[in-house]
């Protein structure tokens, strides 16, 4: 009997290669009409499955399979319709992170990968030096609505509220994913403060 942890062992997932980054707990609309990428999701959600999404490192998001980053997040199809032919509109959650082993494109053009889950630090009390975070996302998140920021919320969460400020910052899609690389919560909070402090988007602790 092996003693490898479950999540050690590599996976297969099929990967969406994107201009942008996912992050656990959020969600994303998409509007799909490639062939490989309608059959992935039908597949997916017929086994209740999830497919990775990972930002590009080099090509598009269409034609000629993109090479992506090798950290992303999984996805899993909460809701969908096709009121226009040929076009699938799809709402995925981000779930899991994932470090991509080994990809490699099908005949049809869909990365496959080979993933291990990445752990999430255990969780820990919001510190009071970043307390100061929170009335800020609170006030984005009831300005923008469930739309902007869907519920659960979870403003004592140190990961929760560094992923909800890493999309919806408005630096580069490499930021964020510097941002979503990271294993450390608490390092993650620590950049996002500096930020909104060096642009006086905070008020002054005390």
């Amino acid at each position: 009997m092996s003693d490898t942890p479950a999540n050690s062992l590599p996976q297969t997932l099929p990967i969406f290669p994107l201009q942008i980054v996912l992050f656990p707990a959020s969600r994303l609309s998409l509007r799909i009409f490639e062939a490989r990428y309608m059959d992935m999701v039908a597949t997916c959600m017929r086994e209740e499955s999830e497919f990775g999404v990972c930002l590009i490192v080099e090509g598009q998001e269409v034609g000629t399979p993109a090479v992506p980053h090798k950290v992303g997040v999984s996805a899993r199809v909460v809701d969908w319709d096709m009121s226009q032919p040929g076009l699938l509109g799809i709402t995925v959650r981000g779930m899991r992170r994932f470090r991509i082993v080994e990809h490699r494109a099908d005949t049809q053009g869909l990365v496959r990968a080979a993933v291990r889950w990445l752990d999430e630090a255990p969780a820990t009390a919001l510190s009071a030096t970043h307390q100061q975070l929170v009335p800020l996302l609170q006030a984005v998140a009831a300005d923008g609505g469930a739309k902007v920021m869907p519920p659960p919320h979870h403003f004592d969460d140190p990961s929760w509220i560094g992923y909800r400020y890493a999309e919806i910052l408005p630096i580069p899609p490499l930021a964020r994913q510097r941002l979503l690389e990271l294993d450390d919560p608490v390092m993650r909070l620590d950049i996002i403060q500096q930020f909104l402090g060096d642009r006086g988007l905070l008020k002054p602790a005390g």
